[in-house]
């Protein structure tokens, strides 16, 4: 057999559209180890390892036929340790570490990134990344406002690249078959669609600005964002501040939206209106703790509910999602509910599976269809190592993750003026006749954190 170098290896199998090359062994299981040559291996740049990205990145290197080529942290505290413990999978070949993910990005022999930061930062990295020839994993939700979105999918177009958004349920066996169940009829014409996200999260006081910890590069985590001078509240909780994320809407209830979309066949909506506030504690927190958004579609209206001070609202949990387990349904934080003519689905996201009840009969509850699930991580990451090498669109990929992303901000620049409802343009997504909402539609970037016009 003629000897080739990983590169070529990889250029071959993208080209002929092959989804391995010889001498690897892929399984039907996702979640098996493959024995993969060390110059066949896809060499990966991490960008953001403190929190998700150290899961991330853990997933892939379990894999046997990823490796972490680089770490790359705006903390270096972070990016070296996670580089240390990283070597030790990968038989003790120590990650390079970067501090300016730039830099990583002129290496050629990196594959592909996995972009694991605060929200705000997601968007930039993936245009960047892509315009260095890069494939892109990167972490929901895809972007900070709207207009990023549609950046990403000009980016990823131009230079041909795979774009996968981390919303995992849409490589989950058990929502393909609920999404077949649907398509076939068998739940009739629907009309309505609940969409949940009921937690327990509390407030949080402003702290004083003051000075970085050492090893952390401030400027480059506020990135696009107004300048700021260092806060421990921004830092960690930034997920509730406008300027960096959009509260749990776009944190955690963008895989509900996602996977629900998905599921119904929609894509933008012709208005949406929401209300709501943050009534439970005061607080430094921007985003509400009560939440309701409401999305006309043809034919079919979508809602979502938010909750913040609900204890007794359970995710799904690993019990659950990795057993032949179904969630209690009435007290599940994360459910979707699908109303049909002929029966209603609820539904689990990431695990849970999902059930259809009819009419009930002598009243008691009748189940017609009960499907359990497990947790999709590994069918994601094998679905993007598998676009990598054969080219085609991942499962997420970047459009279908910026149409649910779009969801997820239309409903909070209803929110943030008040209550009023939005009109949308559907071919250019924009907001009709209301320059305060397209004010918001896009961030002014503080340079050189930009994202030009031009991609």
């Amino acid at each position: 057999m003629t000897t080739i170098n990983r590169r070529e290896f990889l250029q071959r199998s993208k080209s002929t559209g092959l989804a391995l090359g010889a001498g690897v062994t892929i399984l039907g299981n996702a979640r098996s180890v493959r024995a993969v040559p060390e110059n066949e291996k896809i060499v990966l740049g991490m960008i953001g390892v403190r929190g998700r990205g150290g899961s991330l990145a853990g997933g892939f290197l379990s894999r046997g036929d990823c490796q972490i080529g680089y770490v790359c942290d705006v903390d270096t505290r972070t990016g070296q340790s996670r580089a240390e413990q990283f070597a030790a999978h990968q038989d003790g070949r120590r990650p390079k570490f970067e501090q300016d993910f730039r830099k990583m990005l002129e290496d050629r022999s990196v594959d592909a990134v996995v972009i694991a930061t605060p929200d705000h930062w997601h968007a930039p990295a993936t245009v960047w990344s892509c315009q260095a020839g890069k494939d892109v994993y990167v972490e929901k939700p895809p972007t900070h406002n709207c207009w990023e979105g549609q950046q990403m999918i000009k980016a990823a177009r131009k230079y041909k690249r795979i774009v996968q958004v981390g919303t995992q349920n849409r490589s989950a066996p058990y929502n393909f078959a609920a999404r077949k169940f649907i398509e076939d009829g068998k739940l009739g014409k629907i009309h309505l669609c609940r969409v949940f996200n009921m937690k327990h999260q509390g407030n949080f006081a402003m702290a004083a600005d003051g000075d970085p910890p050492e090893g952390l590069d401030w400027d480059m985590w506020n990135g696009p964002a107004p300048e700021h001078k260092y806060n421990h509240t921004l830092h960690r909780s930034w997920n509730h501040l406008w300027d960096y994320s959009g509260g749990d809407l776009a944190n955690d209830g963008v895989h509900q939206v996602d996977l629900a979309r998905w599921l119904v066949g929609v894509e933008v909506p012709k208005a949406v209106y929401s209300t709501g506030g943050r009534f439970n504690s005061e607080g430094a927190a921007q985003s509400p703790d009560t939440q309701i958004a409401t999305y006309d579609f043809d034919n079919l209206v979508m809602t979502f509910e938010l909750t913040l001070y609900t204890p007794y609202m359970l995710k799904t949990d690993g019990g659950i999602r990795d057993s032949d387990m179904i969630p209690y349904w009435p007290q599940n934080a994360t459910r979707i509910e699908i109303y049909g003519d002929k029966g209603v689905m609820f539904m689990g996201r990431h695990g849970g599976g999902w059930e259809v009840y009819i009419r009930p009969k002598d009243r008691k509850p009748v189940v017609s269809v009960c499907t359990p699930g497990r947790f999709p991580d590994p069918e994601h990451k094998e679905n993007f190592v598998r676009c990598i090498r054969s080219r085609e669109l991942p499962n997420a990929d970047v459009e279908k993750g910026h149409r649910s992303a779009l969801l997820v901000h239309y409903a909070n620049i209803s929110y943030r003026l008040g209550g009023e409802k939005l009109v949308i343009d559907r071919q250019t997504e924009q907001i009709v006749d209301n320059p305060a909402a397209m004010a918001l539609f896009r961030r002014s970037y503080r340079r050189p954190w930009v994202i030009e016009e031009e991609v």
